[in-house]
């Protein structure tokens, strides 16, 4: 199966010059874990998760306003293709720990984003072997070994 059956085309994404603030804003109000950064080129600079805002404002003592997107986000995104199968991303989420994955185009702009979640729902529909999400969930649910980054 093609991740293109299986992702979310709803693009909400946050721009490199935006804040905390405004990314959080995001998060809520679309009920989503994670948004890319899109640069001023409109190709994906990074990924923010919920998380990374939480520990940004506990960490940092700022309040959201006071903190980029830039310097919390993650800049090394890992990504994959429309027509790439559904195994690429279950792969990647087993090797990186990560429960979402931007899909770009081959010029690096974000149409879709997968998710752990996507890959369960089409287990639910009988389109993927429940096997499948089980082996994902159980690897990017493991505690991980390397000490957080500051």
């Amino acid at each position: 199966m093609k991740i293109s059956q299986l992702m979310n085309r709803t693009l909400v994404g946050c721009r490199v010059h935006d804040d905390l603030s405004r990314a959080a804003q995001l998060l809520w109000e679309h009920d989503i874990g994670c948004v890319p950064v899109i640069d001023d080129a409109g190709h994906l600079a990074g990924i923010l998760t919920d998380r990374d805002v939480c520990m940004a404002a506990y960490t940092r003592g700022l309040t959201l306003r006071n903190i980029p997107v830039t310097a919390v986000m993650t800049p090394h995104v890992f990504t994959c293709g429309g027509d790439d199968d559904v195994t690429t991303a279950e792969r990647t989420m087993r090797e990186q720990q990560i429960r979402r994955i931007p899909v770009v185009d081959p010029d690096r702009r974000v149409v879709g984003m997968i998710s752990l979640s996507d890959i369960a729902q089409a287990s639910m529909r009988g389109d993927l072997p429940p096997s499948e999400v089980a082996s994902v969930l159980a690897v990017v649910s493991r505690p991980r070994t390397t000490p957080p980054m500051d």
